[in-house]
């Protein structure tokens, strides 16, 4: 079997959720498996989600694989109903709502639902994507307020900039959520996982983690490890070619990497049809044998070739880690610059995947 795969640490996901709920005091936890649990499989993960008090997805069909797949909790659609016949079922499954836009706000008034829908008003203070600006709240909770379709009411927000902790737009854009919160008494929600290890001011009742949850920090500079938390996913594969190359001989396509004196290149068994980013540079961080390595010339699309000039000894079948334990997708991502997010939520079909669940 082909040596790629994909370890998910359930395990790791536990700690990272307790980790969450206890930066964030005695806040309830709405936990993000939007977008397949970012790359995690959002059915495989549930079991390590129980203690959430809520999940949180983009879209109603995410809603519907979780009902699918077992779940129980209370899940909230954070872009809300895209058309008026989605109600019904979030009456019936469960499903709370966000409320972004005016046409949503006439869905509710038009429908006559077997249940009322919690739903959280989403206000835009200061992202400009989604919600209703500040002025507009008080109007916006007066026509849910008086629809007999809606019963509870919360309030939410999220943040543009809390990964950056001296930017001053996160400061007003809490300003700009407490003024409106104050004046409507309604539970509030505003941090992202940024918004958790950064502005604890701003936890309020309900936090929204999401990347924290599956081990990757996004704070630039710092990676999951330095704020104590682990890696769920871990990426690997194996050496299956070990070769002498010559100074000023080219690695892969394109030329694109030079010996500049003798060396030993291995290929690794992964490449971009994996979800290994093809953009990687030359010089990217990876483990071979537990041991700091880089990747040399161009990514392939099944392979990538790797520097083993300082290991004389590696031969094929030796392990080599893409990301995850002990070489932080914060770095990968870093050096090929993107995000870790787009790593993890980009880990293709093909990889096998195995499940650890230890304590």
């Amino acid at each position: 079997m082909r040596p790629a795969k994909a370890l998910i640490d359930l395990g790791a996901l536990r700690h990272n959720l307790r980790e969450a709920r206890r930066r964030a005091g005695g806040a309830k936890v709405a936990a993000i498996v939007k977008a397949n649990a970012y790359g995690h499989g959002a059915a495989r993960v549930l079991p390590a989600l129980v203690e959430a008090d809520m999940l949180g997805v983009a879209c109603i069909e995410e809603a519907l694989a979780l009902r699918e797949a077992g779940a129980t909790h209370s899940v909230l659609l954070m872009e809300g109903p895209f058309e008026a016949d989605e109600l019904p079922l979030c009456a019936r499954l469960g499903f709370e709502i966000a409320v972004h836009d005016p046409s949503q706000l006439a869905m509710l008034e038009a429908a006559s639902l077997e249940r009322p829908l919690t739903v959280w008003l989403d206000l835009d203070t200061g992202m400009n994507r989604l919600g209703f600006r500040p002025a507009a709240a008080a109007a916006a909770y007066g026509r849910l307020r008086d629809c007999a379709a809606v019963g509870e009411i919360r309030m939410m927000t999220h943040f543009a900039s809390a990964d950056e902790p001296t930017e001053p737009a996160t400061r007003h854009q809490i300003e700009r959520f407490a003024q409106a919160a104050q004046e409507l008494g309604l539970a509030r929600s505003i941090c992202n996982s940024a918004g958790v290890l950064a502005w604890p001011e701003a936890h309020a009742e309900w936090i929204r983690p999401g990347i924290m949850l599956y081990g990757v920090s996004p704070l630039p500079g710092r990676t999951g490890p330095d704020e104590g938390l682990r890696p769920v996913m871990t990426l690997s594969s194996a050496l299956i070619e070990v070769r002498d190359v010559h100074a000023g001989e080219a690695v892969g396509y394109g030329g694109t990497w030079r010996a500049s004196a003798p060396a030993r290149v291995g290929i690794v068994a992964l490449g971009y049809a994996d979800g290994y980013p093809r953009h990687a540079p030359s010089g990217t961080p990876v483990l071979v044998n537990g041991r700091p390595s880089t990747t040399v010339g161009r990514i392939s699309m099944d392979m990538l070739a790797v520097d083993l000039t300082a290991q004389p000894d590696a031969a094929v079948g030796d392990p080599v880690i893409l990301w995850g334990q002990g070489n932080p997708a914060e770095l990968v991502a870093a050096s090929a610059g993107t995000v870790a997010y787009e790593l993890l939520c980009g880990l293709a079909g093909r990889v096998r995947v195995e499940l650890r669940d230890d304590p």
